[in-house]
């Protein structure tokens, strides 16, 4: 989860410019149908009319509501892993439910078949409550680390919002763009962007962002693949509200016969992720452009494959630093991930290669990892760049 650099609910100014020249001088008209009509925009306006609206609210307006994610990327059957482990988020549907107040007023749910995790942040008043352990983590903030709000994801970081503000940011002179049919998505009325790749190395058909008529929040991301009617991923509204939450929702009191912990967020571990993030992008490249860009990391089948060992106190553990208990299911997936593999070779030498709907990865024998949104013929050029 992370703030992102750009606007939260709308579309950054930059992106409205970029966005703009890809489109050239021509006018997009988005059509009327439907009920009820929406006012005509053309891309250029529905992107200047979303960024005015954001800096007019000064941010996300108060709102609520469910949204569900669903994935089908044709990826090999992955192990059942916990409730909240990122395993889960590669297929399947999942919910969640937010309620924004303010920026520091914020609810987020996760909901599961036999339990539910709540994340309350209400103003000095941090709370992370867990149903399945019976736990209430209350959340300390010392000197020098991230606010409660600043720590907590917003709506934006798990919704429609935040996948839109990356393909938007992306869009250039490589991208297609227009605007289609009045849609509805959680019963409003919406506008629909459609962003398509120009390469014909790209695996992505096209991206459909749908921008709420009124408020021009996104309601609804939808990324399709070549040859498919139906999306490969979705991340949408399915209800929602923008009215401000009742109070109640932002109150929590730890129920009897609940363990009650305190934690402290320490401003070292700000510190340490840039460090670790800062780290982890220095040792990735890229090769090509647009929606062809290739990552290449240097990482061996081997290393992939390790599993964490377990030791006696019975935390997993893979090298330096702990794990969280989900490593075991991390290295399942990638066991059986890597059992699908094709071999291959060519003048770049030889590896596995790993196909679905929206991302091809080849692991080569010289220990590089490459991974794109492309076809295997575009993955196998970029191995032999070096």
């Amino acid at each position: 989860m992370r703030r992102g650099t750009f606007v939260r609910w709308g579309v950054p100014i930059a992106v409205a410019a970029v966005i703009g020249g890809a489109i050239g001088a021509g006018p997009v008209i988005a059509a009327v149908s439907g009920n009820p009509q929406l006012p005509e925009r053309s891309a250029q306006q529905l992107l200047a009319d979303a960024v005015a609206a954001s800096h007019k609210a000064g941010g996300p307006p108060p709102m609520s509501g469910t949204v569900q994610q669903t994935a089908s990327l044709g990826l090999p059957a992955l192990p059942q892993a916990g409730g909240s482990s990122p395993l889960n988020l590669l297929s399947g549907s999942h919910e969640v439910k937010v309620w924004y107040g303010a920026q520091n007023k914020l609810r987020v749910a996760f909901p599961t078949q036999m339990s539910e995790s709540n994340l309350i942040v209400n103003g000095d008043q941090s709370w992370y409550w867990d149903s399945a352990t019976k736990t209430a983590t209350r959340l300390k903030f010392d000197a020098g680390a991230r606010k409660p709000e600043d720590l907590a994801p917003r709506p934006t970081d798990l919704t429609p919002p935040q996948v839109a503000e990356r393909m938007l940011a992306s869009a250039d002179q490589h991208t297609a763009i227009r605007v289609i049919n009045n849609a509805e998505v959680a019963g409003r009325a919406a506008y629909q962007l459609v962003l398509a790749p120009k390469e014909e190395g790209s695996l992505v058909q096209e991206v459909r962002i749908a921008l709420d008529g009124e408020t021009y929040v996104p309601l609804q991301v939808q990324v399709y693949a070549k040859g498919s009617a139906e999306p490969a991923f979705q991340v949408g509204f399915t209800q929602v509200t923008f009215s401000a939450p009742a109070e109640e929702n932002f109150r929590f009191t730890p129920p009897a016969g609940a363990k009650v912990e305190d934690k402290t967020i320490s401003g070292k571990d700000a510190g340490k992720e840039h460090a670790d993030a800062e780290k982890a992008r220095g040792a990735v490249k890229s090769v090509g452009e647009g929606w062809t860009t290739v990552a290449v990391l240097p990482v061996s089948a081997a290393e992939l494959a390790a599993k964490p060992q377990q030791d006696q106190g019975g935390s997993d553990k893979g090298g330096e630093g702990e794990w969280d208990g989900k490593g075991a299911d991390l290295g399942s997936a990638v066991d059986g991930v890597l059992k699908t593999a094709t071999p291959v070779s060519g003048s770049w030498g030889s590896g596995k290669l790993i196909t679905t709907k929206l991302v091809t990865a080849l692991l080569t024998d010289d220990g590089r990892l490459l991974v794109g949104a492309v076809t295997p013929e575009e993955i196998e050029k970029a191995a032999g760049i070096k």
